[in-house]
């Protein structure tokens, strides 16, 4: 019988409790009422009016009718509305379907019918994108619309109305709600008893699953309140009340709402919220909040590094920080550690690896320890195992196969995609169900994982994941083109930017036109960070021997400039 012995002084097993989400933030809430939760342009929000918020919001929620186990979909960026909402859907016992503001139409149109969700919950600026992208839902769909000054302190709220706010007054038409006047509006009721169930979906996040098809992944309570234990007790720092986290990361990517938000809420620590990330602003923060945690991917840290005005900066405030979403470089991590001792924070950079079929982070470096190109130890009670491509067999300790793992955080399964899950989550001979993550590594004899590449066809731009072969058939489908290519390109800022090669019918010159044309027609279908940066026309493409685009050659070719 396996003892709870520590490895690098982190436990290997952990009691989780039988509570929901909102359960654990009210139990943090009812021992720090007074303790700051949350901060937005300066305006603090204590745990205690967190927690009425939150009820408040909930009341709202069931005004309109929302029953338990229905999605209401959250498109929102980092603002306090977006927390209240999201922990208020889970009181009532609902579900969060979380997607990104900066969605393609025919995408949100795509989350609606897949969640079948009546309610969207949507910044003003955004409107009317989404009332075009409800319009198109199989059924009614009302947007509850939000308005940005209504969280921003006095001082700030004027100022706001006049230079941006003004222009989205009109908002919300016809059937479609203001959120503020339902928060009003909405009479106080006796919430409904909401009790746990580890296998009752709370959250569905939205990943290309192994193939690179958009999959809604099915979250419960247990899988992120287990990921709020287990990445505490793996960071072995601090993360108490008092203490900060600057939460750029956004809600609707697992490691932004995973460790962002849940981890440090439930433990008290204050998260710092920032809707928007250009790396100024982020600069700025740094200067001016000197937050003790931050966590983000590579290209945050890498375009600190070239930041203005953090050259005399004492980050000595630094406890923790934390790198995901995407490979962190040995060279980009030597730089950004010359740059931390440099600046006399107390830490190192951290990577951590996971995927959203298990929220986000199942490992991480531990505190003291690094080992070259390793993304770390397993959390507690997750388990890593590297088999044969297309098998079950585990391949020996150095030798590369598919990672494979499980433990408490792996998803219920993809929604309304039974033969896909069945494909991702399977069953092995020791009875338990194991996440087939489609990515290939090693593991070490001391159980240091190593991640060495994607087995499946994606590009990773600002950490946001880009699926190739989806955009490919989007582009093949615009009269005129014959065939593309969409590959990713090594970027400094971004990691990788996005280009397509497009072949045009004989007949059909390549001209800015076109270009302009196949921008338009992707803008409907594409989210506006995974759009091509850059359109190149070819008379042909690499072929492999069964005829296929040969996008490795086209990759090769373009990388090695």
């Amino acid at each position: 019988m396996e003892t709870n012995s520590l490895i690098n002084g982190v436990r290997r097993h952990l009691d989780y409790p039988e509570l929901t989400m909102y359960q654990m933030i009210a139990h943090t809430a009812l021992q720090y009422p007074d303790k700051p939760a949350y901060e937005f342009n300066n305006a603090v929000t204590s745990f205690e009016t967190f927690l009425k918020k939150i009820h408040r919001a909930s009341f709202a929620l069931l005004s309109l009718g929302v029953q338990p186990e229905e999605a209401v979909t959250v498109c929102m960026p980092n603002l306090p509305q977006t927390v209240d909402v999201f922990y208020a859907i889970n009181r009532i016992g609902a579900v969060a379907n979380m997607i990104h503001p900066l969605s393609a139409q025919n995408e949100i149109t795509y989350y609606l019918n897949l969640a079948k969700s009546r309610y969207i919950l949507v910044p003003d600026m955004f409107y009317e994108k989404v009332r075009k992208a409800a319009d198109e839902a199989d059924h009614e769909v009302t947007i509850l619309c939000v308005r940005v000054q209504d969280e921003l302190p006095a001082y700030l709220k004027l100022p706001y109305v006049l230079k941006t706010g003004r222009q989205y007054l009109k908002y919300p038409e016809g059937k479609d709600v203001l959120w503020s006047k339902c928060l009003k509006d909405a009479p106080e009721v006796r919430l409904p008893d909401i009790t746990f169930d580890k296998q009752r979906t709370a959250v569905i996040l939205y990943s290309g699953g192994t193939t690179g098809k958009p999959k809604g992944c099915c979250l419960s309570d247990l899988n992120f309140n287990a990921l709020a234990m287990q990445a505490f007790e793996s960071i072995q720092q601090p993360l108490e009340p008092g203490l900060t986290m600057l939460s750029c990361m956004p809600m609707f990517h697992g490691f932004g709402l995973g460790i962002n938000i849940h981890t440090v809420l439930v433990r008290g620590v204050k998260c710092i919220l920032m809707p928007s990330f250009n790396i100024k602003s982020y600069a700025a923060m740094l200067k001016k909040k000197k937050p003790n945690y931050i966590a983000g991917v590579p290209t945050i840290f890498e375009a600190l590094l070239h930041t203005e005005g953090l050259q005399d900066l004492d980050m000595s405030f630094l406890n923790g920080i934390f790198c995901g979403g995407d490979t962190l470089p040995v060279e980009l991590k030597k730089k950004v550690d010359a740059f931390l001792e440099e600046h006399h924070a107390k830490t190192q950079i951290r990577e951590g690896y996971g995927l959203t079929e298990c929220v986000t982070a199942s490992c991480l470096t531990p505190k003291d320890t690094y080992r070259e190109k390793s993304i770390g130890l397993a959390f507690p009670d997750t388990y890593y195992d590297i088999v044969k491509p297309g098998t079950d067999e585990s391949l020996p300790a150095g030798e590369e196969g598919e990672i494979v793992l499980k433990g408490p955080t792996l998803m219920i399964g993809y929604l309304n995609d039974e033969e896909e899950t069945a494909h991702t989550l399977r069953k092995r001979s020791d009875g338990d169900i194991w996440l087939y993550t489609g990515d290939q590594g090693y593991m070490d004899e001391d159980g240091y994982v190593y991640f060495c590449r994607r087995m499946k066809r994606m590009i990773v731009t600002n950490g946001y994941n880009v699926y190739p072969e989806l955009m490919e058939q989007f582009i093949d489908k615009i009269p005129g083109v014959l065939l593309s290519c969409v590959i990713g390109i090594k970027d400094q800022r971004r990691g990788q930017r996005v280009r397509a090669y497009v072949v045009m019918e004989d007949g059909v010159e390549g001209t800015d036109q076109k270009k302009e044309e196949i921008m338009e027609a992707l803008r409907l279908t594409t989210a506006a960070y995974a759009l091509p940066k850059e359109i190149v026309f070819r008379k042909d493409l690499p072929r492999t021997l069964v005829g296929k685009v040969a996008y490795h050659e086209l990759e090769e070719e373009e990388n090695a400039q």
